[in-house]
């Protein structure tokens, strides 16, 4: 009978020590009691957030028999990660979803060719531009649609929730009968061009010229616009990692890494 008293007491007092535990919490939790993504406090791990399919910016490279991916953003990012002391973990997801995984901690900073727009800075905060750019019209050769104008009445395809999109709303606000078609990923918007379900694409200049030189049947032309579409990484509002990576990416572009960076992916 003792024995038996002296079991209870000992199950009981477990017990309450579980539950103490519990209440006061590991501190790798959020408040739903899910643990965070890994992060450079925990695990001296960067998450890179990116959509593989702008090349040469990011996309998937199988040449070597396996999947890896690689580009112009993922050299810039391996160089800040080693510079700063992380390793690096890149999650590939579609180009609107970047921005929520930063907002829901699925990620420390998105690398994706990404402009930061007025819209995308109530939600995230920027480094300083790295590379600047210029969007294009992409469409057949004998289309005929070089110009904003031009594409009245014309279905025009582009990414969603990129700068692309943005500017193909804006010229819709004076061009006419412009149908704009928004989708996930940019291989994908070519084929629509390629096979006449869309007139035109907008897309940026660098990642045209890759599609144009693959596809004989296309042609890319240059817009003319006043703002600049440059290239900027994406952190969660109050990141401590912005001000860093700025140094690494100044360093860069002082040292002459980020020019060789350029020559290596865009040839210019």
């Amino acid at each position: 009978m003792k024995k038996t008293k002296s079991f209870i007491s000992l199950a009981l007092t477990s017990m309450l020590a579980a539950v103490v535990i519990a209440g006061c919490g590991t501190g790798n939790q959020t408040a739903t009691g899910q643990a965070p993504a890994p992060s450079a406090g925990d695990k001296k791990t960067l998450v890179m957030a990116t959509s593989a399919d702008y090349k040469p910016y990011e996309y998937h490279d199988l040449s070597s028999g396996k999947d890896e991916i690689v580009g112009f953003d993922i050299d810039i990012a391996k160089y800040i990660a080693k510079e700063l002391g992380y390793e690096l973990q890149i999650n590939d997801m579609n180009f609107d979803g970047l921005i929520p995984a930063l907002q829901t901690n699925r990620a420390d900073f998105v690398m994706a060719g990404m402009t930061a727009t007025p819209e995308r800075e109530k939600n995230a905060d920027f480094s300083t531009i790295y590379y600047d750019a210029k969007n294009t019209i992409v469409a057949k050769k004998d289309s005929n649609l070089t110009k904003p104008e031009q594409l009245a009445g014309k279905k025009v395809a582009v990414q969603l929730g990129s700068i692309q999109e943005g500017a193909a709303k804006e010229i819709a606000k004076t061009v006419s009968g412009l149908q704009i078609t928004s989708l996930n990923k940019l291989p994908e918007i070519v084929e629509e061009v390629k096979a006449g379900r869309v007139d035109a694409a907008i897309i940026e200049d660098t990642v045209a010229k890759g599609f144009v030189e693959n596809n004989d049947s296309l042609q890319f032309t240059t817009l003319e616009e006043n703002e600049q579409n440059g290239s900027a990484v994406a952190f969660p509002k109050g990141s401590p990692h912005v001000e860093k990576f700025n140094e690494v990416i100044k360093k860069m572009q002082d040292n002459g890494e980020m020019d060789k960076l350029i020559q290596k992916w865009f040839g210019q």
